[in-house]
């Protein structure tokens, strides 16, 4: 199978950090929609991100979508302990922020809104960096984030302490790790293989 590129009508991508719902477009022609293996729908997990041109794209190669894909669902998902999922989402957005990744940054701003019920403070990171003043809790998980993203040995034993300071244990830590490194992954992915749309 042979991916080429595609054209697409001139069109000018968002150029700032949004909660509004974006869409977005790869520069590689994804299989179609009725055009997926069995194989592919296997892996992407979820037969509902079938319709999306991201993950047909990344079903070029099932097995490893597969495995990214229950990564993702088990950091963002798995509730049993840890951090609340406003903060895991809190910590994707602020990865989304400091890397440029602005499809992603509306997405996980839109969850930690939900989420939180703090759509004040999430547009505020998105209005004003990662510097703003979010309240400590916040603000731990947001610099921890950033430290990871700019380059994980930029992480240590201070980001540790902050977040402890706010009140998380390990496990809750773990998620603030876990959430932001596979973020940081996921925008660099998303940045070479495409680019957002003014609209969905």
């Amino acid at each position: 199978m042979t991916a080429t590129a595609i054209a697409y009508p001139d069109s000018t991508p968002p150029v700032a950090f949004t909660q509004a719902q974006l869409g977005w477009i790869p520069w590689l022609e994804p299989p179609a929609e009725d055009e997926l293996t069995a194989v592919q729908k296997e892996g992407l997990v979820d037969t509902a991100r079938a319709k999306s041109p991201y993950f047909r794209l990344l079903a070029r190669d099932p097995a490893i979508l597969r495995s990214r894909t229950l990564t993702d669902k088990d950091i963002f998902y798995n509730t049993d302990a840890g951090l609340p999922r406003a903060e895991r989402e809190l910590a994707a957005a602020a990865t989304s922020r400091f890397n440029g990744c602005i499809f992603c940054a509306s997405v996980h701003a839109r969850f930690a809104t939900t989420y939180s019920k703090r759509g004040e403070d999430v547009e505020r990171l998105l209005d004003e960096g990662v510097d703003t003043d979010l309240g400590e809790r916040w603000n731990a998980i947001v610099e921890a984030s950033v430290a990871l993203t700019a380059t994980p040995i930029r992480f240590g034993e201070e980001h540790v302490l902050k977040l402890r300071g706010a009140g998380l244990d390990d496990l809750a830590i773990l998620d603030v790790i876990q959430s932001a490194a596979f973020f940081n992954w996921a925008n660099r992915l998303m940045l070479s293989i495409g680019e957002p749309t003014a609209a969905a």
